[in-house]
This record gives structure tokens, C-alpha cells and sequence, in this order.
């Protein structure tokens, strides 16, 4: 078949909802979450997966704080980053490597460090918006802002959680070498957490920024980049809804780049929730995209085979 894709997966798909987050558990959940992607491979698609660290770098951060009364100086947002690309891509490799090995498929997975060029002027260096770590109640989060001069919001009713700046990515830096590995029939984990947010100084050198970069958007530019055929964003829900909880909550099969328009437009979906995929796979195929897939990680076979999931088409 030799088809592309690039596999969003979701920083909460690793730490689940009520989760310590330990390292045993982390495992467990990826463990656990990449039977369809085994599937898929032994169908012939060529992949690369990348994957959200919002709450992996949230809890980096806490740590990061926690070690100043010990006289050890905290790693700045965008060195963490660099740091959940290592951890996570590790977890992704080594479970599919003990996956590939149990079903008796020959296929190499490499984890990429991948930076990722911004605009040091984005406006969201100035607008922190992209949730990170746990969820805080009311009294937590005021204790954050008071004790760390952290910027907290409300996210979706489900809590309050940290933001920090998310600038929109402008160009991955090894696509090519992505795209090669990928057409040689590696799986490649790449862009992991949006990749390591960096800009170009006056001559062209790289600096890093403290941010951290959507995986969706990172996601829909890596799957320009590569020439993939499907960009498939994998959630919390096996397909997109209109009027998500009500009584007259309507599953979507598929929606063209205008009825998305339209139902953000219509507030449809929250910033703190499913808004930034949306946006993601609007930006993605007026770029040119071919097709975008939204599902739960547990139906993505389903959802290739047309028995779920979400389209999002020109």
C-alpha cells in the first residue's frame, strides 16, 4: 500500500486522567496504546508518529521549581521540551520495538530530537495560552500564581492548569532526513511535544525560545513536509461532536474545511479541548493537505476502515 501518515498521538494518552503519572504507569499506557498502530503497520502504511507532552512537561516544571530550595538551577520550558522528546520517544520506541518483536515484524523505530523554527515575536510569547501539567482547583491554581508568578486558566470546566506561550511552527528543521527515513520504511517518532521551539538570530544561528509548540500543529506541518497522505489526530473521543455533552450532542462523520470554519466560528470547540485540532487540520489542508482523520487511539483501525472516527476534508 505504501500510503503516509503522521500519527498525533496525545500527551494524555500517556498519563491518563486521575494518574500519578509514575514511570510504571506511563509505560503501561503506551504499552497499551499502540496495538492499532501494529495493525496499521502490518497494512502497509509507512508512519511517522508524534505526540503531545503537556502534562509530562507541566510536571517538569513543578519539579524544576521544587528543586530551587536545594540550590539546583531549574532547566528553562524550552530545554524541557528537548528533555520529554528523549523520555517519550523512548517509552514509543522501545514498546513498539517489544510490539514489532511479539508480532514478528522487521521494522527499525527511531526517535528524533526534532527543533522546530518560530517567530520569536509570536504573538503568543506575550499571550501565554497552551495548557501544561495537572489540573488545579480554584485555591491550588491562586497558590501557583502567588508562589511562581505562573499564568493559570480555567480549561474547558475541567479545572485550572498552567499556560504557557504555544507559537505556531514555521519550518521543521530535519524533514528531509524525516521523510527519507520514513519512505525507507522507518517509524519514525519525530516533532514529539511540537519538537524544540527555537528561532533564527540575524545570521541565520539558531536560538532557543521558552515555549511550548501545539503537537497538532507541528503534526500538520511534519505531514506537509513529508508529503503524507493522511494526518491523523488521535484523542480522547473516536469522533468529533457539536454541541459536545448536551442533550443534542451530534457525532460527526465528516466536515469539509468550511463547516469547520463555520462550527469554530460557532464555538463549537473550546481552545482548551478540541479547538487547537481543528485549527490544526484546517491549517493543514489549505496548505495543500489531502485528508485529515480525528479518533480515539483505542478505534484507529476502525476509523481507517471507515467505521469511525471524524474526516476533515477540502
Amino acid at each position: 500500500m505504501n500510503k503516509k501518515a503522521v500519527l498525533a498521538l496525545g500527551g494524555n494518552a500517556i498519563i491518563q486522567a486521575g494518574q500519578k503519572g509514575t514511570i510504571s504507569e506511563q509505560f503501561k499506557n503506551t504499552r497499551e496504546s499502540l496495538n492499532g498502530i501494529v495493525e496499521l503497520v502490518k497494512q502497509g502504511y509507512q508512519l511517522a508518529i508524534t505526540h503531545g507532552n503537556g502534562p509530562q512537561v507541566g510536571n517538569m516544571l513543578i519539579q524544576q521549581m521544587a528543586g530551587i530550595d536545594k540550590g539546583i538551577a531549574p532547566l528553562p520550558l524550552g530545554v524541557l521540551n528537548a528533555a520529554t522528546e528523549g523520555t517519550m520517544g523512548y517509552m514509543i520506541e522501545q514498546s513498539l520495538q517489544n510490539a514489532f518483536h511479539a508480532n514478528q515484524i522487521e521494522r527499525e523505530v527511531v526517535t528524533i530530537a526534532t527543533q522546530v523554527v518560530v517567530d520569536k515575536d509570536d504573538p503568543s510569547i506575550k499571550s501565554p495560552s497552551k495548557p501544561v501539567g495537572p489540573f488545579y482547583s480554584k485555591e491550588q491554581a491562586e497558590n501557583m500564581q502567588r508562589e511562581y508568578g505562573w499564568t493559570i486558566v480555567e480549561d474547558a470546566g475541567r479545572g485550572y492548569r498552567q499556560v504557557v506561550p504555544s507559537p505556531i511552527p514555521k519550518e521543521i528543521i530535519p524533514f528531509k532526513t524525516i521523510k527519507s527515513l520514513v519512505e525507507s520504511g522507518k517509524i519514525v517518532i519525530a516533532c514529539g511535544g511540537g519538537g524544540i521551539p527555537v528561532y533564527r538570530t540575524l545570521d541565520g544561528s539558531l536560538e532557543g525560545i521558552d515555549a511550548v509548540i501545539d503537537k497538532d500543529f507541528a503534526s500538520g506541518l511534519l505531514a506537509k513536509d513529508i508529503d503524507a497522505d493522511y494526518l491523523v489526530i488521535l484523542t480522547g473521543v473516536d469522533r468529533v461532536a457539536i454541541n459536545y455533552g448536551k442533550a443534542n450532542q451530534t457525532d460527526l462523520e465528516s466536515m469539509t474545511v468550511e463547516e469547520a470554519k463555520q462550527y469554530m466560528a460557532d464555538g463549537q470547540f473550546p481552545k482548551g479541548s478540541m479547538g487547537p485540532k481543528i485549527a490544526a487540520a484546517i491549517r493543514f489542508l489549505e496548505d495543500g493537505g489531502n485528508t485529515v482523520l480525528i479518533t480515539s487511539i483505542e478505534r484507529i483501525v476502525d476509523a481507517f476502515a471507515g467505521k469511525t472516527g471524524t474526516l476533515v476534508v477540502r
